[in-house]
């Protein structure tokens, strides 16, 4: 394992070295974007809820439609899915805002 050791850290040294100004202008990047970040995030969070919340009602539609007698509690099962869905949606874009 030393000896492992002994041959990729110089490796590894060398490689943050040669990065050092790249890993910079990253680091500025992210600093000039910062205000676009929570916005961004809190835009994925609905869009992904969205479409979740999207497909639930579509899947819900086909199981009434192949099952007409269960309509109730497919209905039921949906309309929980869908709120715990919206919950965390609402988490994320209050803790990202």
């Amino acid at each position: 394992m030393n000896k492992l050791f002994a041959v990729l850290a110089p490796l590894f040294v060398a490689s943050t070295v040669m990065a050092a100004p790249e890993a910079e202008a990253a680091a500025e990047a992210a600093v000039a974007a910062g205000p676009m970040v929570p916005g961004l995030a809190a835009g994925l969070a609905v869009l992904g809820a969205g479409l979740g919340i999207g497909r639930i009602g579509g899947t819900a539609c086909e199981a009434t439609a192949r099952q007409p007698e269960v309509k109730g509690q497919i209905f039921t099962n949906m309309l929980l899915t869908a709120a715990l869905i919206e919950g965390v949606a609402f988490a994320a874009v209050i803790l990202v805002g």
